[in-house]
């Protein structure tokens, strides 16, 4: 029998997991990835219980644990009046072996990645400029010449490559302000006690998360769209001072700027071609769950693959990728959205249902369930 040939175009967190999912099942995978190394911007720094459980069983889990944070509390808070509710993620023990979220930038989980796809070929600078595809066959264009392949998983991003080359419609919408992610090296445990790992704060002016990392913290603040970068980075430590006053200049270590989009591809599978995380769909970053659906999309439609290359039925990929899409829909974007409209919002019922929720394990679950993405997996042993 001939081997097939199985590309992966994308070598971040949701590319380099579709390929050691295929490693692990035996199946030899090539990944192409535009940059001449691994990106190492700190971008998603969130991982949730169903994704260490997926890290897990590729065998990459501890090492990422012994670079990352464990964090098993995330609080919203009012900026104005401080705490209004605790959610403590202790309430999912028995839906999940891993009953806390992991801080780590996904810059971390790359390298690790990497290193277990050892023997694989991993192709840098080899980017994608386009392809054609048969009923038995995809030809991808990239700098190294025409590259051939029975399958393709795209995982490049949201400029993806792939999907431009397939002609796929992106459709969504834009948000009406910028985020601006400012790492610093401050205590804020000590500028702001009583805060979690993770916070989520309240004011309809102005509202913003906190976040831990191993060596930073990072704040999200909202930023007007049409204003000039320029300025925007001039006036960030007055905001920061705004934030908690430390009595003198914050330490920042980075600050990047950048507009928000909740898009999603008509569809996930164009024939030998499926289409994964960013590439697929987009949307906000409040709740961590960008990365994580996409390497979700990753372990499934691989794994789908691996046993449609196994002798299972084709149908099984068509399936794989309409319930990807309507998580992406249905959840995702609508849970990341609605967390954006609260965040904002100015209605006190808002803070008096998140302290009875916390207050009610069994509310607490089933809210933290959908939070950390158990829910969109379908039904679990």
């Amino acid at each position: 029998m001939t081997t097939p040939a199985i590309v992966v175009v994308g070598a971040g967190p949701v590319g380099l997991t579709a390929a050691l999912t295929l490693a692990r099942r035996g199946i030899p995978v090539t990944v192409l990835e535009q940059g001449d190394e691994l990106a190492t911007e700190s971008r998603a720094s969130t991982f949730h219980p169903p994704t260490l459980e997926m890290l897990r069983d590729l065998g990459v889990l501890d090492t990422l644990l012994h670079k990352g944070i464990v964090a098993s509390t995330f609080q919203y808070r009012d900026r104005r009046g401080g705490e209004i509710a605790t959610l403590d993620l202790a309430v999912l023990s028995q839906d999940t072996p891993f009953p806390f979220r992991v801080q780590c930038e996904q810059s971390k989980l790359t390298p690790i990645l990497l290193d277990a796809l050892a023997t694989a070929d991993v192709r840098f600078g080899c980017g994608v400029n386009g392809l054609r595809h048969t009923d038995d066959s995809v030809v991808l264009s990239t700098g190294m010449g025409p590259i051939h392949a029975d399958w393709v998983i795209g995982a490049d991003g949201a400029h993806s490559a792939v999907r431009h080359g397939l002609g796929v419609a992106f459709d969504g919408s834009t948000y009406p302000e910028r985020f601006l992610v400012a790492s610093v090296e401050e205590d804020l445990e000590r500028a702001l006690p009583g805060i979690a790992p993770i916070n989520y704060i309240f004011d309809p002016d102005e509202w913003l998360v906190l976040l831990r990392t191993p060596h930073h913290w990072r704040v999200l603040l909202p930023t007007p769209a049409d204003t000039d970068d320029e300025y925007e980075s001039r006036r960030l430590p007055q905001r920061l001072d705004a934030v908690a006053d430390l009595g003198r200049p914050w330490n920042i270590a980075h600050a990047s700027l950048y507009r928000v989009h909740q898009r999603v591809a008509g569809r996930f599978r164009h024939g030998r071609v499926l289409l994964a995380g960013d590439a697929a769909h987009l949307n906000n970053p409040l709740g961590g769950m960008g990365m994580n659906s996409g390497i979700h999309d990753a372990v499934q439609f691989a794994t789908a693959l691996a046993d449609i290359l196994g002798g299972a039925p084709d149908g099984r990929l068509d399936e794989v990728a309409a319930q990807r899409r309507t998580v992406a829909v249905d959840h995702v974007q609508r849970t990341s959205h609605d967390n954006w409209n609260r965040l904002r919002g100015t209605d006190g019922s808002q803070r008096e249902q998140l302290r009875a929720l916390a207050a009610d394990p069994a509310a607490a679950r089933a809210y933290l369930r959908r939070a950390c993405l158990l829910d969109s997996l379908g039904p679990r042993p």
